[in-house]
């Protein structure tokens, strides 16, 4: 060997040490000494093994339960830590979305509506937003309604949306049931899959660099996890330490499709293990589970800037939506036994009967007077007028362009023309 290049190698030694991570071993070919870890930057916690293996699965991931189905809390020290009026808003808002849910969808039937969805069997997800703080920020999917009621949204507001009239928030617009409100922190649903979940992530960062101790909270279904848009916000809240909170609601069914031909591996949470977040599974249908969880997924989320994947496992009993007709891929049968099997409803019923703090009959009172508030709702959204025209064309830049000014011009002159064939008394007038 040349001296210069044995005095070359001779300087470089010290900083192959210094390169090397605490209490790896180094090894030289001349030596042979084993190396245990591997040394590999792309995977830093696996060790070398001398058999040849291919992993195809792991322990599958254990469903976190605070009741069982009768409303039993299985376990003292997770009995929940909340007041009888927290407990009781809670059921109170389950039984006023069912009854929501009730009237819209066969207004919907009647040709009254264009379109909805409904929560039955997955109500339980009110425990989640019983967990949030008022300020953190949520990205919903398009079943989450029971999260928009709890924060405050007004049945009023609920049905001026979905008859996308002159007091709709969505200034009309929007489809039913894509709510949206600054107000109260709730992002404007869209219907393309999965968008939702990269800007949770990108929100999330941002709200980390503002040094505020709030988080972003996206919530979407197992079908959507099968979107690239998925992959690519969950690697970005983890690589970037983002304090997000993604919830997937696995209700066993993209629409048309089971989850058995969704995919083979365990769920949607060894996702979340796979890009390094915190994971956790909860049974979905036991709103005790779902506040714990979500509760202690805030925290880590917040104190810690990690992002935190719940798989809620649940059912849905009801259609996909009003364009959906479930019995051509599952039985009639089969809903009926988890509806009567496993009703996040009735388990919170026997949980607060069971303490005393409600009675049994006392959901026919809730139930009634949600339903007079609902039809009320119904009748007064019914009779308001489109939003005005004005607003196709607004929002979107700070001053209208001039091909925005040109188009809007054309619109009026031809109202003006022919009011009728455009019916022009059926929308609000400019103010």
């Amino acid at each position: 060997m040349r001296p210069r290049l044995r005095a070359m190698l001779g300087k470089a030694q010290p900083l192959a040490r210094a390169m090397r991570p605490a209490g790896a071993l180094w090894v030289s070919t001349s030596s042979k000494t084993e190396r245990k870890k591997v040394m590999f930057p792309g995977a830093l916690n696996s060790v070398y093994t001398h058999d040849l293996r291919f992993a195809s699965s792991v322990e599958s991931i254990p469903t976190y339960q605070v009741m069982d189905t009768n409303g039993n809390v299985l376990d003292t020290a997770n009995e929940p830590q909340v007041s009888r009026e927290e407990a009781q808003q809670m059921y109170r808002n389950m039984l006023v979305l069912n009854s929501m849910d009730q009237v819209l969808y066969e207004a919907q039937r009647q040709g009254r509506i264009s379109f909805y969805m409904t929560s039955f069997g997955e109500e339980a997800l009110i425990g989640s937003a019983a967990a949030l703080d008022s300020s953190d920020v949520v990205f919903g999917q398009y079943r989450e309604a029971g999260v928009l009621l709890h924060r405050g949204f007004t049945i009023e507001q609920f049905m001026n949306q979905c008859y996308s009239n002159e007091r709709d928030l969505g200034k009309g617009r929007q489809m039913p049931v894509h709510y949206g409100t600054r107000e109260l922190n709730f992002q404007t649903i869209s219907s393309p899959l999965a968008t939702q979940i990269p800007q949770a992530a990108g929100a999330a960062y941002a709200l980390k660099r503002e040094g505020k101790k709030r988080c972003a909270v996206c919530y979407f279904g197992e079908g959507a996890a099968s979107e690239g848009d998925f992959h690519a916000g969950l690697n970005m809240a983890a690589t970037l330490g983002c304090p997000v909170i993604f919830y997937c609601r696995n209700n066993g069914y993209a629409i048309s499709t089971p989850a058995v031909e969704q995919y083979r591996g365990d769920g949607i949470a060894s996702r979340g293990i796979g890009y390094g977040i915190d994971t956790i599974r909860v049974d979905g249908n036991d709103v005790w589970a779902v506040y714990a969880a979500t509760r202690a997924a805030r925290q880590l989320a917040v104190e810690h800037s990690r992002p935190v994947l719940i798989e809620a496992m649940t059912y849905r009993v009801s259609h996909h939506s009003t364009s959906d007709d479930s019995s051509a891929y599952r039985s009639r049968k089969e809903v009926e036994d988890w509806t009567t099997r496993d009703n996040p409803v009735a388990r919170m019923r026997a949980w607060l009967e069971r303490r005393g703090w409600w009675a049994v009959g006392d959901d026919a009172e809730i139930v009634k007077a949600a339903k007079t508030e609902v039809l009320r709702a119904f009748a007064a959204a019914e009779r308001l007028k489109k939003p005005a025209v004005r607003y196709l064309f607004e929002d979107v830049y700070d001053r209208l362009t001039p091909e925005l000014e040109r188009e809007r011009s054309e619109i009026e002159a031809l109202a003006r023309k022919y009011p009728d064939y455009y019916q022009v008394n059926d929308f609000a007038r400019d103010n």
